[in-house]
């Protein structure tokens, strides 16, 4: 331990510089961190505040697409009701709009249709919850950010429905990047069968919904099998059904394919750097065997020495990348940091640093100390 310590002294332009390759890792990691939790709460966020532990959608559908391609009767959500350990269900609709707010303001919103008063009614924050007004609409906080307000009336295009912004949720609600608007039920349907205002509307415009929100009670374990078979759908538990959600999947296992090839590129350039740095040893190492010194001994002090520049390094790379993710929060770029995933990235990058240096002493500790000092010409 001390001959590793002295070295890192004495090597301070070595070891600086491979200490900054790895701050740079750090630091790029922490931005991939950022950026995965930030698309995810930007695809899926309207989902995760869902107090739901399950959804319902058409028998059969496509399970990354269930969102767009799944029509259900109202008729299940008694049927889903009435099983074992459900503690409330309720129908849902959901749908992607354009729509202008009488200010000229152009939003894209996805339409939640809920029941005013169900136990997917969402709670707010300013203004006032859903009521028995079929043009009330309640927007995210991100929607207020950009400009949306109480009392706004936004239009929907092309169809020409007035929606009367009636409350402001607290926190981001958004759906395949799309700011999320809750609405009654009956005016949901209304838009998506495309009724325009004045138009006589058919009774079977409110018969169907997207999927049917379960909420299971407390400590209680739905079959959700049994469900389907009884109502004809297809459950998919709630972080099962972000996989639905536009262009979740495609991003988050592109992300992770990327954090996955980060981490091995990281434990190849420390290997690599303590491997030439244990060549450059080779005589020091072997002097050092020849007086006694056992592997467990050469292999310990490598391990300190890569574990004080590892941590150090990533330490200055992690607040490297703190910072600059602050400033990447305050613009409209989708970024959020969360201590966990951090945390984690951190830990494996020291792992797999310690690993590859590891791997690079015992090759050299393992040669005949003889040969090493040239013993054999």
């Amino acid at each position: 331990m001390f001959l590793a310590l002295r070295e890192l002294i004495f090597a301070r332009g070595r070891f600086a510089l491979m200490g900054l390759v790895v701050a740079l890792i750090a630091m790029l990691m922490v931005l991939l961190s950022g950026l995965s939790v930030g698309l995810a709460n930007d695809g899926v966020s309207g989902l995760q505040r869902l107090p739901v532990t399950s959804l319902a959608f058409q028998k059969n559908v496509a399970k990354d697409s269930a969102f767009t391609r799944s029509v259900v009767s109202r008729d299940a959500v008694a049927t889903l009701a009435a099983q074992d350990g459900v503690s409330e269900a309720a129908p849902l609709g959901t749908t992607l709009v354009n729509a202008r707010s009488g200010r000229g303001l152009e939003i894209d919103l996805a339409l939640f249709g809920v029941e005013p008063g169900s136990f997917i009614d969402p709670v707010v924050a300013t203004g006032s919850r859903l009521g028995q007004a079929a043009d009330e609409v309640v927007i995210s906080a991100t929607a207020a950010e950009s400009g949306i307000e109480l009392g706004d009336v936004l239009t929907v295009e092309p169809l020409g429905t007035k929606l009367r912004v009636v409350g402001i949720m607290s926190a981001q609600n958004t759906f395949g990047h799309v700011e999320v608007g809750y609405l009654p039920l009956r005016t949901w349907q209304e838009i998506r069968a495309g009724v325009q205002p004045g138009d006589a509307v058919p009774a079977r415009v409110y018969t169907d919904v997207t999927a049917i929100a379960v909420a299971a009670e407390q400590g209680a374990r739905v079959d959700l099998a049994a469900g389907d078979n009884a109502a004809g759908t297809t459950s998919m538990t709630k972080q099962e059904s972000y996989g639905a959600s536009p262009g979740y999947t495609a991003e988050t296992s592109t992300l992770q394919m990327i954090e996955a090839f980060l981490y091995v590129i990281s434990a190849l350039v420390v290997g690599a750097f303590f491997t030439v740095l244990t060549i450059q040893r080779k005589q020091e190492i072997a002097v050092m065997r020849a007086m006694g010194a056992s592997t467990r001994y050469l292999l310990r002090d490598s391990i300190v020495q890569s574990v004080v520049l590892l941590v150090t390094s990533t330490g200055v790379g992690i607040g490297l990348g703190l910072a600059a993710g602050a400033a990447i929060s305050s613009s409209p770029m989708p970024f959020a940091l969360e201590g966990g995933p951090i945390a984690v990235a951190a830990l494996l990058m020291v792992a797999l640093g310690v690993v590859g240096a590891a791997v690079a002493v015992l090759r050299i500790a393992r040669v005949d100390p003889l040969i090493a000092l040239g013993g054999n010409r």
